[in-house]
């Protein structure tokens, strides 16, 4: 079995990002350097299974066995593996190359699935928890460690901040960095930022549900520089503070950031954002500033810098009101990008992703579902028909036809992949609330 490659210690000096004027960084020589061949395929790469026999303790995801031992698995985070896993094979295709670290590994399935199914030709896999490295290593070892002298993977058991600045210290940069963190720790931002290179792809990750539900301003704003209230759409808004507080850091060092796609999932919960990194204006995109809504009307509305002392709700007739709930900084902007969405269905339908029983469902539906909420006319936030019913006192109506509705009245909507019962729209609460009273006295002709 191979042995951990560990680092040698290594006292970090205070981070401080070199200028990056040629716009892209060159990978030197040494521990990670990449072999250009492009692989194009229209089925993922299938795993070597043979070393880890399917046992009772052996699980499966996408044709990938591995094993779990003592480390922190859980099998309904799948789906944003599946997400991550297209997302990185997408770019292996476009730029030919593909070096993945793997910050917070596990038990090594996803740099396993790097490995095998986006064709990755290297992988870091790290994990401060050094128990865990029987299991990694029994799990990476399906790969061949090495291709023509070049290491395919490695796997330490470091701090992820201090492996990360090391790396870059080393000017050995990843095209994606997965950072599976728990909780709302985001110390690791800036050294993340720092490790990758220029268009890169930077995963991240928040479980913390009481901040993104406005529970715990105070820490929302210490991990994510967002003052936190209570919405209606608090998953929503869990997603964009977690973009939120990566447009902060990433404006520090001169980048811009753009989400590729956004994805929560109720387990947990789980918020999970791939953005990509690129050199630009900070903030030149206006899409971080602050998001109300009005407990009297029901109203959103986002608001820039300069609204600062000056937001009110329409319903107030321009005048401070009380009603309105405000929320900030946050990105305001698309979650989603629309062509790498459509992008990621034709490669799962390619892989045969998409049909395969009750996790191809899910995967479709999903995809289809950010898809249609890119529409850059629908604004941020979702409105819960329960809520509409309520504010109407009718009874809550079907979704279709309110959909159907929306579309004939000449709004945009589509469904919530957050809130089965939720529709983004922009069409106004207070208008929402007039078409369900004529829904339910028959005023339209629904299909």
């Amino acid at each position: 079995m191979p042995e951990a490659i560990l680092l040698p210690p290594l006292r970090c000096p205070p981070l401080r990002l070199r200028s990056r004027e040629s716009g892209v960084r060159a990978r030197p020589s040494g521990l990670c350097r990449l072999p250009t061949a492009d692989v194009r395929q229209d089925k993922p790469p299938t795993t070597n299974t043979s070393m880890v026999p399917k046992t009772e303790s052996s699980k499966t995801e996408r044709g990938t066995t591995f094993i779990v031992g003592e480390c922190f698995y859980r099998q309904e985070s799948a789906l944003g593996r599946d997400l991550g896993v297209l997302s990185a094979a997408l770019y292996k295709r476009s730029r030919g190359a593909l070096s993945v670290l793997d910050a917070m590994c596990g038990c090594g399935v996803r740099s396993l699935r790097y490995l095998t199914q986006s064709d990755a030709d290297f992988v870091w896999a790290n994990d401060a928890n050094d128990d865990s490295r029987r299991t990694i290593l029994e799990n990476l070892s399906q790969e061949v460690r090495e291709v023509e002298g070049r290491r395919r993977w490695v796997v330490t058991h470091s701090d992820a901040n201090r492996l990360m600045v090391e790396r870059y210290l080393n000017s050995d940069y990843f095209d994606l960095i997965d950072i599976d963190s728990f909780g709302s720790d985001s110390s690791f931002l800036r050294s993340a930022f720092a490790a990758l290179k220029l268009d890169g792809l930077l995963y991240l990750t928040s479980t913390d549900g009481y901040s993104s539900g406005g529970h715990r301003p105070q820490h929302s704003l210490a991990s994510y520089g967002a003052y936190v209230r209570p919405m209606p759409y608090s998953n929503e808004v869990g997603l964009r503070m977690l973009v939120g507080g990566a447009v902060r850091e990433a404006a520090a060092l001169g980048f811009q950031i753009s989400p590729l796609f956004s994805y929560y999932s109720y387990h947990g919960p789980v918020f999970r954002v791939m953005l990509q990194v690129s050199r630009g204006q900070p903030l030149e995109h206006g899409h971080y500033g602050f998001i109300s809504y009005c407990t009297r009307c029901g109203n959103s509305r986002a608001f820039s810098w300069k609204d600062l002392g000056k937001m009110f709700c329409i319903c107030s007739k321009n005048e401070v009101s009380h009603s309105l709930v405000v929320s900030g900084p946050l990105w305001t902007g698309p979650l989603h990008n629309a062509d790498h969405i459509r992008d990621l269905l034709s490669l799962a339908d390619q892989w045969g992703w998409t049909n395969a029983g009750v996790e191809g469902k899910n995967l479709d539906k999903l995809l289809r579902q950010m898809h249609d909420e890119s529409d850059p006319r629908l604004p941020f936030g979702y409105i819960k028909l329960d809520e509409v019913a309520s504010r109407a006192k009718v009874n809550s109506p079907p979704l279709k036809v309110m959909m159907d509705v929306l579309h004939q009245e000449g709004y945009a909507v589509s469904r919530s992949h957050i809130r089965s019962n939720a529709i983004k729209t922009n069409c106004p609460m207070t208008m929402c609330v007039q078409i369900a009273q004529r829904i339910k006295n028959d005023e339209f002709l629904t299909f």
